[in-house]
This record gives C-alpha cells, structure tokens and sequence, in this order.
C-alpha cells in the first residue's frame, strides 16, 4: 500500500473522532455555564422557604402573645363566685335587721299609733284603747320585721344551694339565714300575740 494514502486514511479516521470530542465538550461547557444559574435558583427557592418558615414562626408568636376574647370579660365561674358573696353578705344584713328592727317598721308603727289616737279620741273602752294605739302598732312593726327575715332566710338558702362559693362564703349565708329564720319565729309570735302579749285592762 502506498504510504500516502495510508496517511491520508489516518486523517480522515482522526478528523470525525477529534469533532466527537469537540462536540462532547462543547455540551461540557455549555452544561458548566448552566450550573451557576441552577445554583442560583436553588439558593433563591431555599431562601424563600426560610424566609417563609421564619414569617410562619413570627405570626405564630404573635398569636400566642395575643390575649384570647374570653380574657377579656369575666368568666362564669367569677360572676357566679361574685353573686353568692353579695347574696351572703345581703342575707346577713336582712337577718340583723329582721331581729332588731328598721326604720320602716318604726315609722310603720308610729303612723298606726296616731291612728288608733284619732279612732279613740272620741271615747272606747280601755281595752280598745291598747289595742287600737299599741296593739296594732306592735303587729305591724312584727310585720315588717317578718317580712326582712323571710328574705334573709330565703336568699340564704338560695345561696347556700349555687355552686361554686369561696371559703367564706357558706359562713355567711349559713348565718344570714339562721338570723332570718330566728327573725321570723320572734315576729310570728309577737304579730300572734305568742310573745310578749298585749295586757289586760284590768292588769
């Protein structure tokens, strides 16, 4: 074989196998100069998923600093505590003054006084006459006082039944209602005559 021509065969062999590897590194390249902006836009993805979970975290201490509605009014369990305190301390009162008396039963008693002077003032016997100025003015002041303890012995015992009291509170209601219903057993004896009847005329 002529040596030129093998030469000239070598050459055209190389020349298809040296465009393969120039073809290989162009995509080399051409994939090298693509990987900076893949880079880039998984850097950008990442830093919006941080930034997203960092705004979630924030919100979310927000809501847990933010008071709930229901802190801002109060709760059933203290307007109940606080009706059954004021209900005690009521009872008490009205207890004391079904016992002592008040200032309604005392003008009560005065006003039924002047009546039975002006039903007497024309002449009656002695017995009409105690029981028209002082009988009745005794029973209406038993009266009036019944009327106190009843409500004592009443809001006592309701209170005493709510759910829900303080440690004082059972005391007080358990005493305003003693005091209401000792009230009521004095004023039905005394508007009955039981205690501290009315004298005789002749006595």
């Amino acid at each position: 074989m002529n040596p030129t021509e093998t030469d000239k065969t070598t050459d055209k062999t190389t020349q298809p196998a040296a465009a393969g590897t120039g073809a290989v590194d162009t995509k080399a390249e051409d994939t090298a100069v693509a990987a900076p902006g893949t880079s880039e836009k998984t850097a950008g993805t990442t830093a919006e998923t941080v930034g997203d979970e960092h705004d979630t975290a924030v919100l979310d201490d927000i809501d847990d600093e933010r008071p709930d509605a229901d802190d801002d009014g109060p709760t059933p369990r203290a307007s109940s505590g606080l009706v059954a305190s004021a209900g005690a301390v009521f009872a008490a009162g009205l207890g004391v003054v079904g016992l002592s008396g008040s200032w309604i039963g005392r003008v009560a008693a005065e006003r039924q006084t002047l009546i039975g002077q002006i039903k007497t003032s024309q002449g009656g016997s002695p017995a009409d006459q105690i029981s028209a100025i002082y009988g009745d003015a005794w029973h209406t002041t038993a009266l009036s006082n019944g009327v106190f303890a009843l409500l004592a012995l009443i809001i006592g015992l309701v209170v005493l039944t709510r759910p829900r009291k303080s440690g004082w509170v059972p005391a007080v209601a358990v005493a305003g209602a003693a005091l209401g219903a000792l009230g009521l057993i004095v004023s039905i004896g005394m508007y009955f005559d039981i205690i501290l009847a009315l004298p005789s005329a002749g006595s």
